[in-house]
């Protein structure tokens, strides 16, 4: 089987996702939906097509590059700026050339607004005899960008042109229909894939979640994210929070200030975690006791999930599918993303109620059994596949 991704190529939602058939023996191609030489070191068995690329140390030695080689990263920026200049669309043209060249059963796209949104006009260059098409939904794709002017004619344009989607929860599946999805609905499925269980286990502080002394909080302040207000929410528990550490991974630079003023004004120390690897991840959620993501529009949350597999106790902002994941009030706290008071008080019912975050680790940890454990999801990957290169009927329950 060929299969042509088109997606970003220095994702790691891409590398985890196409790491689950990369022993299959297929051949696998990746068109890098965001034009840069740049792959992400967790990719295997790939051919990587981009405009131009230079050297990339950590590059896996299975991934093979294609494209104009040139010397290094600045010298391919300034040979795609002028590409861009002369012919804005030439990415597009790249990408139907590939189609055509290389017949693949399937183009898979992961992302919509780069990656199906480019499928979507090499799509209209073909025509009929573009291959069967998968076009995945991340995080806002539509939930967000599918309300905003500026997309929602496109979002609905790709769903009605692609013969098969896919996405990380049943709202969306919903939400894809009433914006005009004519395809099949695939199975609903995490974006990132599953856990290595036993591995999550073996990175988990020993000990219950209720002893654990650290919050870790989701950091991005943008267009979605909404961790000043976590921040702020934490600041009111200030009396609470003596004692404990708060960890926050992928902090903007106003979240960095807002933390360092934080523990200024309270004493809690507040440490900013560098970029690092999943399992280096994991383990920081492995010695959380609160799980504090906020933001105004997402899938799952892969954090949501990596929480979950590692017993921290997750609040998630309703905005979110984690209701789909979590019993309100039970085995987590679903709350308001941008009223910092209701924040508060979910902070302070899981910082005082050892009994709560504790019982949620139990039936969390039975809800990863089922539903996260990386060979179950990776064998319904594998056969996903080929039913729709043999296009044979697919049950989507």
């Amino acid at each position: 089987m060929r299969i042509l991704f088109v997606a970003m190529a220095n994702s790691i939602h891409t590398a985890r996702w196409i790491t689950q058939v990369a022993d299959q023996g297929w051949d696998l191609h990746l068109f890098s939906s965001i034009d840069s030489s740049l792959v992400h070191s967790a990719l295997r068995s790939v051919a990587v097509h981009h405009s131009f690329y230079g050297h990339q140390r950590d590059r896996h030695p299975s991934v093979r590059s294609r494209g104009i080689a040139v010397g290094n990263t600045r010298l391919g920026n300034l040979c795609r700026m002028m590409v861009r200049k002369f012919s804005p669309d030439y990415r597009v043209q790249q990408l139907a050339r590939l189609v055509r060249r290389l017949k693949p059963d399937i183009v898979h796209s992961l992302e919509i607004q780069a990656g199906g949104y480019l499928t979507l006009r090499a799509k209209a260059e073909i025509g009929r005899a573009f291959p069967k098409w998968i076009a995945t939904n991340w995080g806002s794709d539509i939930y967000l960008f599918g309300r905003l002017a500026a997309h929602a004619e496109n979002v609905r344009a790709v769903l009605e042109a692609c013969d098969y989607y896919s996405c990380e929860c049943q709202r969306d599946v919903a939400l894809a229909r009433d914006m005009g999805l004519r395809g099949i609905a695939l199975p609903v499925l995490p974006n990132t894939g599953g856990f290595d269980l036993e591995r999550a286990t073996n990175l988990r502080q020993p000990g219950s979640t209720s002893d654990r002394r650290t919050i870790v909080l989701k950091g991005y302040q943008h267009f979605s994210g909404r961790s000043l207000v976590g921040l702020r929410a934490l600041h009111m528990c200030a009396e609470q929070l003596q004692g404990y550490r708060i960890a926050i991974y992928r902090a903007t630079d106003d979240v960095k200030i807002a933390a360092e003023l934080l523990s200024q004004d309270t004493g809690i120390e507040t440490e900013i975690i560098p970029p690092c690897s999943h399992e280096e991840m994991l383990e920081i959620f492995g010695k959380a006791r609160i799980f504090l993501g906020l933001g105004i529009s997402d899938a799952i949350s892969t954090s949501l999930l990596e929480a979950i597999v590692m017993g921290a106790f997750p609040i998630q902002s309703c905005t979110s599918c984690a209701d789909e994941w979590i019993v309100d009030g039970e085995s987590g706290l679903i709350v308001p993303p941008e009223d910092p008071d209701s924040v508060a008080d979910a902070l302070r019912r899981a910082l005082e109620d050892d009994a709560l975050v504790d019982r949620a680790a139990e039936k969390n940890a039975r809800v990863a059994a089922e539903r996260l454990d990386d060979s179950m999801i990776r064998a319904q990957v594998i056969r996903n596949y080929e039913i729709v290169a043999a296009g044979e009927k697919i049950n989507a329950s």
